[in-house]
């Protein structure tokens, strides 16, 4: 735990505190903030770091011994009634306190402290707000050495996703087909011996399944691929030998042995531009130095695919924050599933990939990867700008 680094950005954002509390592991962004192990936690434990001045710890006496590691005088309760007091005691002189919490749930990913809790709080006569810019400042901003993993990243499956496109145009010339989940097997044991490390998939969707967004082929439900079939793959990972390593992201389309129908080329066109919109918004915000929340930019592309009618087609967010989990703990570009307020921070990573899906026929997702710079924004790989012919 850098304590400084919180106390100053505390500071910054006219905090009197921050309070972490946890029970039964239930906020993991403690845990990883703190620094501090999980593990078998029966009984409620609080952490206050004023923005000046020393932290304060409340801890069960059963289990005292789980806040030992951060600095800070411990006090110890037993009794429900004791918690409610110490707990108002070690908050005395702060009002404004920040916690894992969203008014509305709107940020639901911060969204982690219970209702109860937060109007027991109130009932001290503090001011709960919100954590999310805080989190994302210190869960999402990258180092410069894991800045460098994700481009090397980049480096090995960008090479792979064109390995992919290649494999399946090779097998339907030879054979006349091949399936989803033989290409996703391809794939899958070209990342791991490029040193890399995926979760599940990557995803190989063939025809009506690219309708699909989150559409995973398994051995047993694999859809074939043959001549004249539009093809997405998605597809991620990141080093394998680097706990700190950063993801990298992407999503392609293609049709195979032929060329793209009218249709399919207005639908390319239109994701494609409004990927481009939003690029264009976060690059000319950075490059003013004007602050830009994760809603603004997906507004940039949401409403291009609106101009172009098809606005009930585009079912998901813009992008996500990358980092050392693949949908991180940053800001994502999201003004559909949540109104997301959080600021796009400089030094860190995240997705743009907005999609148009017409159930039955065909989806199409277009998805890049974003790396902030103060003063500048840029795409971290190959921008795809027409369809694949395989």
């Amino acid at each position: 735990m850098n304590l400084n680094a919180i106390q100053s950005a505390l500071r910054e954002n006219n905090l009197d505190g921050w309070l972490f509390y946890d029970h039964h592991n239930r906020d993991h962004l403690a845990y990883r903030i703190l620094s501090i192990p999980g593990g078998h936690i029966t009984r409620r434990w609080y952490y206050f770091i004023p923005a000046q001045g020393e932290p304060k710890k409340l801890v069960h006496r059963i289990e005292s011994h789980k806040l030992d590691t951060l600095p800070g005088p411990k006090t110890e309760y037993s009794s429900w009634q004791e918690l409610e007091s110490k707990l108002e005691a070690m908050l005395t002189g702060a009002t404004k306190i920040a916690m894992q919490y969203s008014p509305r749930n709107a940020i639901m990913y911060v969204s982690l402290v219970d209702a109860g809790t937060v109007e027991l709080l109130r009932s001290f006569k503090k001011e709960i707000v919100s954590s999310a810019d805080l989190v994302s400042h210190f869960e999402a901003v990258l180092t410069e050495a894991q800045i460098a993993t994700h481009y090397e990243a980049q480096r090995r499956l960008d090479e792979i996703l064109a390995a992919g496109w290649r494999e399946i145009g090779t097998r339907v010339r030879s054979n006349g087909s091949t399936d989803e989940y033989t290409i996703v097997e391809f794939l899958q044991r070209a990342i791991e011996r490029e040193g890399m490390i995926t979760e599940h998939g990557p995803n190989v969707s063939v025809g009506p399944n690219s309708a699909d967004s989150h559409y995973e082929p398994t051995r047993t439900s694999s859809k074939p691929i043959r001549s004249g079939d539009f093809v997405l793959i998605d597809i991620w990972s990141k080093l394998a030998d680097n706990p700190q390593a950063i993801w990298y992201d992407i999503t392609w389309t293609g049709v195979v042995n032929r060329e793209p129908t009218d249709r399919e080329h207005l639908i390319f066109n239109t994701v494609r531009d409004a990927r481009d919109a939003s690029i264009a918004t976060i690059q000319q915000a950075f490059a003013n130095n004007t602050p830009i929340a994760g809603w603004q930019a997906d507004d940039a592309s949401r409403n291009v695919i609106r101009a172009a009618g098809f606005s009930d087609h585009f079912t998901h967010r813009t992008g996500h924050n990358i980092a050392t989990e693949l949908h991180g703990n940053g800001a994502h570009l999201d003004n559909l599933e949540t109104h997301d307020e959080r600021l796009i921070l400089p030094n860190t990573c995240f997705s743009v990939e907005p999609g148009l899906y017409f159930p039955g026929e065909f989806g199409v997702r277009n998805e890049v990867n974003m790396v902030t710079r103060p003063g500048r924004a840029e795409v971290t790989g190959r921008m795809q700008n027409e369809l694949v012919r395989i």
